[in-house]
């Protein structure tokens, strides 16, 4: 997969394998100093040369994106295309010279993509009050109650818009200091003329300014994450100001671009800080880019119902099936936590299977059923079950999806493999066929990890490293992981699969990361 973010001060690319939902493996990262910004926000035009210029780097990123034989990408372009009277010109040459479609994005789906980074990166453990994201034409400020959005506002604060519209260049004075503070303070008092006193919140900043600045203002890590000490930016930012542009690259090791603008982004971060009354802000190296990666691995792994009248219809055949079950008086821990596993393994195999949501569901239902025929007796209660399901009335299901649940139910321990002679298998159609093998085989595998009957596998993540699928189960402390029962259920998967398998016991310190 492919990002790329046509920003206001630089164009990024970033290049990632997704070998599972939580695996992201990043293989090429680039940017690009190209100054989309230059004239935009005073002259509402972006330039030939500029245009010439982004062309060329695009007309690289395609190289690289062919490289890597990228199989989805997208490519947004933020503030200074919003802005740009001129927007479509760069949009068509890119199209036209690189095959790249760039798309120009609301200031709300920026923040949507940032905010998305930031609260992937920072887990379950860590809740921001408030998110900010500076760049060169705007700065997004996003207020969170309780991981809740409660309110956003985008504000005319870019790097870049300030510079050239106060034609801050190299050192900064003190009078300038005052105009420029006296700006920002009169935009923020009309966007948030009762601000919330966050001295004890976590806030977050984002974008290459605050990464920039924490190296010579950093406070105490959280966790890996470094964090901006806003007390020590304020006091270190004379020095900062009293340096030309070649002085602050040379004593701040950035390139110029970011030399000739991290001076005001210090203004405009201390400014805001003390408007909030915050103390620090942690800085997690995230932004557009990461935000839109996320979105790509959501949509090669998802196979979510989407329409309201689906969802309904899921939701009515699940609890028929639930119902049916607890009549033959099923073990519902263990069906539950199979259908766990076993959609966890759909999901994140989905970009090789590619079946649908319609699919999915039918894998929930047979997880779920699989071992009613336990009802009329242990022994062969795979074809217990099959009989049950073909001839019982089960509220929402018939048709091939009943076919299949029960093709599924037939396979699932591996006493049988799919024949034409069973009823349920000769019942549904070539092409479904195919589809039952590939649920099955995934079926097996998670019914052989719940098959001690206690809730002891917490998870298990697919990692694809060529032509081998590695199953990495995370289980309790104790627990013994039945690696050679694993190994014998097995062969359906990678008959269907066309991959070898392994089983790989997870570290705690793999869990932890």
């Amino acid at each position: 997969m492919a990002a790329i973010d046509a920003g206001s001060n630089a164009i990024r690319l970033v290049i990632a394998r997704a070998t599972s939902p939580q695996h992201i493996q990043i293989l090429d990262s680039e940017r690009d100093a190209v100054r989309l910004g230059h004239n935009a926000f005073t002259r509402r035009l972006i330039d030939s040369d500029t245009i010439g210029n982004a062309v060329r780097v695009f007309r690289d990123f395609r190289n690289r994106i062919d490289h890597y034989h990228v199989s989805a990408y997208r490519a947004v372009a933020t503030a200074a295309a919003r802005e740009a009277r001129n927007y479509r010109k760069l949009i068509d040459r890119i199209q036209r010279k690189t095959g790249i479609e760039l798309e120009v994005i609301s200031s709300d789906e920026e923040a949507r993509l940032v905010c998305s980074a930031v609260h992937f990166t920072l887990g379950d453990h860590l809740h921001p009050r408030v998110i900010f994201d500076l760049g060169g034409g705007s700065l997004e400020v996003n207020f969170f109650h309780r991981g809740i959005l409660e309110h956003r506002v985008g504000l005319p604060l870019g790097t870049i818009r300030l510079m050239e519209t106060y034609a801050l260049e190299g050192a900064i004075g003190e009078s300038s200091v005052v105009t420029l503070r006296h700006h920002i303070r009169s935009i923020l008092r009309s966007a948030l003329p009762r601000p919330p006193k966050l001295s004890r919140a976590i806030a977050v900043a984002c974008g290459g300014n605050a990464e920039a600045l924490v190296r010579f203002a950093s406070g105490p890590m959280t966790g890996r994450i470094p964090t901006l000490n806003l007390r020590l930016l304020h006091d270190q930012m004379w020095k900062l100001l009293s340096l030309d542009v070649p002085r602050r690259m040379s004593v701040f090791r950035v390139r110029r671009d970011r030399a000739e603008v991290m001076g005001i982004a210090a203004i405009v971060i201390t400014t805001l800080a003390k408007w909030l009354d915050l103390r620090t802000m942690l800085v997690p190296g995230v932004g557009v880019r990461e935000g839109i990666l996320l979105d790509l691995v959501a949509e090669q792994y998802s196979a979510q119902l989407a329409s309201e009248e689906d969802k309904g219809r899921a939701a009515e055949l699940l609890s028929g099936a639930r119902w049916f079950a607890r009549k033959l008086d099923y073990d519902s821990q263990h069906a539950e936590q199979v259908a766990r596993l076993a959609l966890s393994l759909f999901d994140q195999l989905r970009p090789i299977h590619k079946m649908g949501p319609e699919l999915r569901l039918v894998l929930e239902v047979g997880a779920l059923l699989h071992d009613v025929g336990h009802f009329v007796h242990r022994k062969a209660h795979h074809r217990h079950g099959e009989y049950l399901v073909r001839n019982s009335e089960i509220p929402g299901l018939r048709g091939w999806r009943r076919d299949m649940v029960a093709a599924l139910i037939r396979y699932h321990n591996c006493k049988a493999e799919p024949q034409i002679e069973h009823a349920s298998y000769a019942a549904i159609d070539g092409s479904q066929r195919r589809h039952a093998r590939l649920l099955t085989s995934l079926l097996r595998i998670a019914e052989k990890l719940g098959s001690e009957h206690v809730q002891h596998i917490e998870g298990v993540d697919v990692q694809i490293a060529g032509r081998k699928a590695v199953f990495v189960v995370r289980a309790a402390e104790g627990t013994r992981l039945d690696v050679a029962g694993l190994e014998r259920k097995v062969d359906l998967f990678e008959n269907e699969f066309h991959l070898k398998t392994e089983f790989r016991r997870a570290q705690r310190k793999e869990k932890v990361a």
